[in-house]
């Protein structure tokens, strides 16, 4: 059965509850979860969450970003601002699986790392 890793989501949050359904529909466990509202990461926190990371994909509206880490990582300053909520800490839903982390809800960054 597939596994994510590592999730973090905000309990009343709409796209997280999006993520929820998909997980569930598609019988994916989740390995460790972290509430967003017990658990806040900071901009260094947020960043340190990329070690060991590959492929970033972000969703920013309804555009999906994705970044291979390995040949073309961005500066910290512009992965900040993509991960990064106003309050200055990290967005939810984010999901880890393996070497790839998905920040944001997106079928189409989920069909692709978990299945």
């Amino acid at each position: 059965m597939p596994q994510v890793d590592w999730s973090y989501h905000r309990p009343g949050c709409d796209s997280c509850r999006k993520t929820q359904a998909y997980l569930a529909s598609h019988g994916i466990l989740e390995a460790e979860q972290v509430n967003a509202k017990q658990t806040k990461y900071d901009r260094a926190g947020a960043l340190a969450l990329l070690g060991g990371i590959r492929e970033l994909y972000v969703t920013r509206g309804r555009k999906l970003l994705h970044f291979d880490l390995k040949t073309e990582r961005p500066d910290d300053d512009t992965i900040a601002s993509l991960i990064l909520g106003r309050s200055g800490t990290l967005r939810a839903p984010v999901l880890r699986r393996g070497k790839s982390l998905i920040v944001g809800f997106s079928p189409d960054a989920y069909d692709k790392v978990l299945s």
